[in-house]
């Protein structure tokens, strides 16, 4: 007998969930929020849901557990040791579930991500016996890395990652080197210490490539507490509304607000998103509107930089790019835009005067006007503004650029110095942002849309922070 296990993504948000089958009953790991992807995905398979697992109260989405086990019937499993305000099926290191004739779990305390962590060893019935196909790790063993150990307070990073340290050293020496690994962080996720480094992965492999198997207790510690950076604001929110128990989804179509009322929203503080692609941002916008683009992170980055609970209108060319924003929103917490306006940017405004254009240029371009050679159209560059991660800028960065991380812009644009602000980041995705926001704030600005591998060989020095 085998079991069939289907990954659903979460690329935005960089996880996975998982739903494993015998063909008849399923168990469902770490949902998201909007459900409907794995109800749909179960009634294609024809397979009964009936235990849906959480490796942890997660800090970087709302769950779909609960809901999802209210509606199928299913046993919910989550840690007997986290404090949660709903009924679930309470399991602890050393639990067994029997799933089927066919599928058993077996539950092994991994703390590290949190102190209550679990991973799912998932069995397989065999003409032996059992024999274990693969485990459910959650944010503790990734597919080249670990899951980070900050995210409940520096105060307990150290300890957690040695707790991450002896949870994966465990899952290593239980499991045989063919047993696959299935981890819900690991794929952008800021959860994850660092990128997963394979799409797929076994103990085997993990134990030749993974720092946490290969390295001594004491300098995995230190070179994973080293590496850690910023995470998203919004974290804080997220494992008390799944300790609390989220309530449904609701994706129905948001109201519809014209030009008049988007002017009047922007005038109360409120933030007016712009999805389209940033070329189309650049080339005619509402002026006040910021650009988060649905081909990027837009749901992480928006969470990351708001004030939370300020309304929020969402701007695209289309009612499916709405309906696209509003569940990677909900994923985060933000259940409900105050409105929405579709079409292109011209009906978007009162009058003309509203609309605006924002300059790009390359890599090349900047070097070209660093030596004075402005090309045509271009502002000279008084500031080059790198809105990168710490860990990014640490790596190397523009000679004399300026170091504001994307996530602490909107309280520090009156750090950035006078004139004219040339600002770029890794690909022109958060440069874009960045620019909408210092625009906003009456400053000229020129958009890098460049990858930052290019900069040097377009005559940019680089240089390594100390």
């Amino acid at each position: 007998m085998s079991a069939e296990v289907s990954v659903v993504a979460t690329s935005a948000l960089g996880d996975r969930s998982y739903l494993a089958s015998d063909g008849q009953v399923a168990i469902v790991v770490d949902p998201q929020r909007d459900i409907d992807r794995i109800m749909y995905l179960a009634g294609e398979k024809g397979v009964r849901i009936t235990h849906v697992l959480e490796t942890h109260l997660h800090n970087d989405y709302v769950s779909g557990g609960l809901e999802l086990a209210r509606i199928t019937g299913a046993h919910y499993l989550v840690a007997a040791a986290d404090e949660v305000d709903f009924a679930r099926t309470s399991v602890a290191d050393g639990d067994q579930v029997s799933v089927s004739d066919s599928l058993r779990l077996r539950v092994i305390g991994t703390p590290g991500h949190t102190f209550h962590h679990l991973s799912y060893v998932l069995d397989v019935a065999t003409d032996g016996g059992w024999e274990a196909t693969g485990v459910f790790t959650g944010g503790s063993l990734l597919f080249g890395t670990t899951g980070r150990t900050d995210l409940l307070g520096q105060q307990h990073a150290h300890e957690l990652a040695q707790r991450q340290h002896a949870s994966a050293k465990r899952l290593a020496d239980l499991l045989p080197d063919g047993a696959q690994v299935w981890p819900t962080h690991g794929f952008g996720s800021f959860c994850s210490a660092s990128q997963a480094d394979a799409p797929e992965s076994t103990i085997g492999r993990e134990k030749e490539k993974n720092p946490v198997l290969r390295l001594a207790a004491d300098d995995f510690v230190t070179e994973t507490l080293a590496g850690l950076d910023a995470y998203p604001a919004y974290y804080a929110h997220m494992g008390v509304a799944n300790a609390a128990g989220p309530a449904p989804v609701d994706l129905t179509p948001v109201t519809r607000a014209d030009a008049a009322e988007l002017r009047e929203r922007m005038t109360a503080g409120e933030w007016v998103v712009d999805l389209r692609h940033r070329k189309a941002y650049a080339a005619s916008h509402l002026a006040g509107t910021v650009s988060l683009g649905l081909d990027g992170p837009m749901a992480t980055w928006l969470g990351w930089l708001i004030e939370w609970g300020v309304p929020i209108t969402l701007l695209a060319e289309t009612p499916q790019q709405v309906a696209d924003a509003q569940r990677e929103l909900v994923r985060i917490g933000i259940d409900r835009p105050a409105a929405q306006a579709t079409g292109d940017a011209a009906r978007w405004a009162t009058d003309p005067g509203q609309l605006r254009e924002l300059r790009m240029a390359d890599f090349g371009a900047l070097a070209a006007a660093r030596k004075g050679h402005v090309p045509d159209g271009l502002p000279g560059a008084d500031v080059i503004l790198d809105v990168r991660m710490t860990n990014e800028w640490r790596a190397g960065h523009i000679d004399g650029a300026v170091h504001v991380p994307l996530p602490d812009l909107p309280r520090r644009l009156a750090d950035v110095p006078t004139g004219t602000v040339w600002v770029h980041c890794g690909s022109g995705y958060r440069a874009t942002v960045a620019a909408s926001l210092l625009a906003n704030a009456g400053r000229e600005v020129v958009v890098v849309d460049d990858a930052f591998g290019h900069a040097q060989a377009a005559g940019l020095d680089l240089v390594a922070a100390a």
